[in-house]
């Protein structure tokens, strides 16, 4: 059996953390400025990276069932939380109309969608030089801003502006990411951090919807030329702040390591918490900065509680259309129930 490899692992265990931390912290950033700031200094990184390294690891999409391979796993699970979250906010919200629209992707669930065109996008993109397909997938995420009505709806906004960082990925090798493991270069890394945190915090007025890639540039009000430049200034710290990211992620084994596997259950599955949890009196408690500690922690027991064998045994079957976890842990317990009755 191959191993897995330790790095990868716990990155996106970590960036899965960053992905409901921030989510949570949307609720307050309009009321506390160092909460936006944070907010945002997250936001310049923490999808990228995911996406980076998603590309990474789809380096086998010209295999023979490779497509129908990730359809299973990216929209048929799309579909079925698309429906699932559709009841759900339909509740939450006490909405007048129930309705269920495929191709606009409630909230996260644009990520699926994405993800499938991207490994798609590959078969194209691979048969080019990488220096050219990097360059040509920059220049359409620059471009395709200024076509109005490219937005959410069948997730192409953000398909089009984050397939240069998917690329990206794919064309990395483990060498790149084991190449910023210096003292020099991790100390570079914290000022970057330090740094960008600082500027958001000093010029609050920054647009975040900047860092989402999900509207055209005339919805954020800036259709001219500059536009594409601001955003090519939004991918180069973008690309600067995933790689001072990647600078700091632990290589040897935690106790959290092993649920860097499950981050696709966290993702999909957290929403519910999240969203209730903003509309809940309880969420004004944590409004105060220095609180900020206990958002932390509410985050990390979010994500341990959605990623243990317990929740995605009994998830499995609606993310990934199988049973085996739940009949091992099934299996499990009826072992446990005939000692315990032997005894």
């Amino acid at each position: 059996m191959k191993k897995r490899n330790y790095y990868f692992d716990n990155a996106k265990f970590i960036l899965i953390f960053l992905v409901v931390f921030g989510h949570l912290l949307r609720a307050f950033i309009e009321d506390n400025e160092v909460f936006f700031a944070l907010y945002k200094a997250i936001y310049t990184f923490h999808m990228p990276a995911f996406i980076l390294i998603s590309g990474f690891f789809a380096k086998g999409f010209n295999e023979k069932g490779y497509v129908a391979k990730i359809a299973k796993k990216l929209i048929l699970p799309y579909i079925i939380f698309q429906v699932i979250y559709s009841v759900f906010y339909y509740y939450l919200y006490q909405k007048p109309n129930f309705r269920i629209d495929p191709f606009d992707p409630h909230w996260s669930l644009w990520f699926l969608v994405s993800m499938f065109c991207w490994n798609l996008m590959l078969i194209l993109f691979t048969k080019i030089r990488p220096s050219f397909a990097i360059t040509a997938a920059f220049a359409i995420g620059l471009l395709i801003g200024y076509v109005g009505w490219i937005s959410n709806y069948l997730s192409l906004s953000r398909t089009f502006v984050f397939f240069p960082l998917f690329l990206v990925g794919y064309h990395m090798k483990k060498e790149h990411f084991y190449s910023l493991f210096t003292i020099r270069k991790r100390i570079l890394a914290l000022g970057i951090f330090l740094a960008v945190f600082i500027g958001f915090y000093l010029y609050p007025d920054t647009q975040y919807q900047w860092l989402l890639g999900s509207k055209p540039y005339e919805a954020m009000g800036a259709a001219s030329v500059w536009a594409m430049f601001k955003r090519l200034g939004i991918y180069a710290l973008s690309l600067v702040m995933v790689m001072s990211f990647f600078a700091f992620v632990p290589r040897k084994q935690y106790f959290f390591t092993t649920l860097g596997k499950n981050t696709l259950y966290v993702y999909l599955l957290h929403g519910f918490f999240v969203k209730v949890f903003r509309e809940s009196n309880f969420a004004s408690y944590f409004d105060e900065t220095e609180r900020i500690v206990l958002l932390a922690g509410m985050s990390l027991i979010i994500v341990l509680g959605l990623s243990s064998k317990l929740i995605t045994s009994f998830t499995q079957p609606l993310i990934e259309l199988r049973t085996s976890q739940m009949k091992k842990l099934l299996g499990r317990l009826s072992v446990g129930l005939r000692l315990n009755q032997g005894r």
